[in-house]
């Protein structure tokens, strides 16, 4: 596809992680609350579009958006989707549900950082956006940040943490194999 092609691909493929949302939602009443409640936080994730176009790339969007404000509705949408899906793929095809923490690991002394781990990946990038790198690369490292200082303090949740990232990486990695089977060199056109 050429340029102008591409004006759709990017709301379509964000539109596509709204399948895996649906079957989800549709399959697994038991985590439906906590679809809607990650998914609407995440979703404000699509706001920080401006922080990565077009230094890391820039899509054509609905609207031209992105090009000229930095923002776009797709942003929202594949935050909204991909939120939902990683917060409960893990729990689904398990057969898991999210549990009230019990009272040993409320008392225990690391839950007292659990403030601290939650802002982790905000300070991370904070200090690591200034350094003349793209910007995907402070999102990588403060994620990982995250990821690792939520895991420091429920050590009982690391393996569930990592298995549950691993599938959520594989069915990202479905969609990107797809995105260039059916858009050969959208990725590194934007």
């Amino acid at each position: 596809m050429t340029a102008t092609g591409d004006q759709y691909i990017w709301l379509i493929w964000a539109l596509g992680f709204l399948v895996p949302w649906i079957v989800l939602y549709a399959l697994f009443p038991a985590q439906r609350k906590v679809m809607r409640w990650s998914s609407s936080l995440t979703a404000l994730f699509g706001l920080t579009e401006p922080i990565f176009v077009p230094e890391y790339w820039n899509p054509p969007s609905l609207f031209d958006l992105a090009q000229r404000t930095g923002f776009d509705i797709e942003s929202l949408i594949f935050c909204f989707g991909i939120g939902g899906v990683g917060a409960v793929l893990y729990n689904a095809l398990a057969g898991k549900r999210l549990m009230p923490m019990n009272d040993c690991e409320r008392n225990s002394p690391r839950h007292r950082f659990h403030r601290v781990a939650l802002g982790a990946p905000f300070v991370v990038f904070v200090a690591l956006y200034f350094l003349p790198w793209n910007p995907i690369y402070p999102s990588v490292a403060a994620l990982l940040a995250g990821g690792i200082a939520c895991a420091l303090c429920r050590p009982d949740l690391a393996g569930k943490m990592l298995l549950g990232g691993g599938l959520f990486a594989g069915l990202y990695l479905i969609f990107l194999v797809a995105l260039e089977l059916l858009a050969p060199g959208y990725i590194e056109r934007v």
